[in-house]
């Protein structure tokens, strides 16, 4: 939620948002009886506000650094995102999931969250579950969640605590609510699955539980809202399966979300972290990561974020964009556009209640609006027929404004076959059809890409690529681009699997591999 001031997140005042809040507190103080009230009323319907105005936060790790470990809990963007939607899926009594990169502060959030709906709703009981008792509450242990939420409320103002009293009102495993009836309930173990009636449930890390399917069954009739929270742990577990559900309602935290955490912080992470297992699955939320033979690792996706302001790096050359078609259901239509190197425009859609022909239209439509001269689309399947559209909307178009369609056929021949992207090796004889050699093709240039930008190495700036921050759903771009995986056939081709373990289509990676893909371009690597 907005201070009423400038806020780096990266380098923090706490100093003025600590007299910010004592003056607001003073002003309150002067008539509590009309001012408290109508506070609470909006704190009612707004949490978030309620925790950036009054909320703490403990951060260890800052004693180190001589700064004083409990800060004020100013939420960033992508923090009052995720309260909105908790509030939402409450109200709506909806499930969710949020797949979230270590060391994110989810916790604390939801802790505070349902510390401050407790405190301005009447009757509302939350549940926090978790593996082990010890991570759900230990007193005077601030790393489990109900010793959290009783820091927090320490540090509210008396004036909207009421009766509450954190001596008297949060022995283990509860917290009480005197003034509005609401309680918080510590769960571990199987009991989660004994969680009662609740308002709400919170599962933290719950892709790291035991008996995932015993305690999905049976936390489905415990309440109509229960969201799991957790960093990914493969794909053979109910929660990935749960979270890659046609109807999944997803909200996705990655560590760039978090102000601050650039690409040095990053490099940092994995510099101590070291093992890039761990690396892949719980900062990039690659669920594939044990899988061998990843087309692009998630640390070359990173890299290439901004890749051109990193190495400055001019983007100069064609405007081109391509589309990859849904069907009318579950999937999602995908566009992509890139000014020479530089991937600069994202966009998804449904094609739920529309055909092809409306697809084709709006795609190409974007394409005169942001000055897009070359339309790729995928002409396998579904969009086989979208050569005949393209052509006709072409034709109700002005000369000026029209736009060249061009088809992609990914399980047709290999481009340029007699020509080398691996040297010593003919595209013919290296690729089983189009598709794997262009997803080869993205892989060198994010190859290319990551040894300029972290290695130091001399590059070729017209072979790397460079993903604008800029652009909508990039983040989205980044956790489906390293999704596909490779393997070789009896005959040594490559091919490509793009859903490993039943994942989704990556509609907007596999767009991306459509843009840069060689085409005629045939180009040599020594790689």
């Amino acid at each position: 939620m907005p201070l009423p001031f400038e806020f780096d997140y990266a380098n923090p005042d706490y100093c003025k948002v600590i007299k910010w809040r004592s003056d607001n507190l003073n002003k309150l103080r002067t008539n509590p009886s009309y001012t408290v009230p109508l506070l609470k009323s909006y704190y009612k319907d707004n949490p978030g506000q309620f925790i950036t105005d009054w909320g703490w936060t403990f951060n260890p790790q800052a004693a180190r650094e001589n700064t004083p470990s409990m800060i004020p809990f100013v939420l960033f963007e992508k923090q009052d995102q995720w309260v909105q939607w908790a509030m939402d899926n409450w109200k709506n009594g909806r499930h969710g999931i949020t797949q979230k990169s270590r060391r994110m502060g989810v916790s604390w959030l939801a802790v505070c969250f349902a510390c401050t709906i407790c405190l301005f709703n009447e009757g509302v009981t939350v549940g926090f579950g978790s593996l082990k008792m010890d991570s759900v509450d230990k007193l005077g242990d601030p790393s489990s969640l109900l010793e959290k939420a009783r820091m927090f409320l320490s540090s509210v103002p008396n004036e909207f605590l009421g009766n509450f009293d954190v001596r008297k009102n949060a022995p283990h495993m509860r917290i009480m609510f005197p003034d509005t009836n609401c309680i918080i309930s510590g769960l571990s173990g199987n009991n989660i699955a004994r969680g009662g009636n609740l308002s709400l449930l919170f599962l933290d890390e719950s892709a790291h539980l035991e008996n995932q399917d015993f305690i999905e069954r049976a936390t489905s009739f415990s309440t109509n809202c229960k969201i799991d929270i957790s960093t990914p742990n493969g794909t053979n577990n109910s929660y990935y399966r749960r979270l890659k559900a046609d109807d999944a309602n997803v909200f996705t935290y990655l560590w760039r979300d978090y102000p601050g955490k650039d690409d040095a912080w990053y490099q940092e992470e994995c510099k101590k972290i070291a093992d890039p297992l761990i690396i892949a699955q719980e900062l990039d939320l690659n669920y594939s990561a044990s899988v061998d033979f990843i087309v692009i690792p998630p640390e070359w996706v990173n890299a290439a974020v901004d890749a051109h302001i990193k190495l400055d790096v001019k983007p100069t050359g064609s405007r081109e964009a391509s589309l990859d078609i849904a069907d009318q259901g579950k999937d999602l239509n995908a566009l992509a556009g890139k000014y020479g190197i530089m991937l600069e425009h994202l966009e998804i859609w449904s094609g739920k209640d529309s055909d092809i022909y409306a697809s084709v239209e709006r795609a190409v439509k974007q394409c005169i609006a942001l000055d897009y001269e070359v339309l790729y689309y995928d002409s396998d399947g579904l969009g086989s027929g979208a050569r005949g559209d393209a052509r006709k909307i072409n034709e109700s178009l002005p000369d000026g404004a029209k736009v060249r369609n061009v088809p992609f056929r990914g399980s047709g021949a290999v481009f340029s076959p007699l020509s080398q992207m691996i040297h010593g090796r003919k595209n013919e004889d290296l690729f089983l059809n189009a598709k794997a050699q262009s997803w080869w093709s993205l892989r060198l240039r994010f190859l290319e890409t990551y040894r300029a930008v972290v290695e130091g190495l001399p590059f070729d700036k017209e072979k790397i690529i460079s993903i604008s921050s800029s652009c909508n759903n990039y983040m989205k771009l980044i956790t489906e681009l390293s999704q596909p995986t490779y393997k070789t056939n009896d005959n040594g081709k490559i091919i490509i699997e793009k859903m490993p373990n039943g994942a989704r289509s990556p509609n907007l990676a596999d767009a991306v591999m459509m843009l840069y893909a060689p085409h005629s371009r045939g180009w040599v690597s020594a790689r």
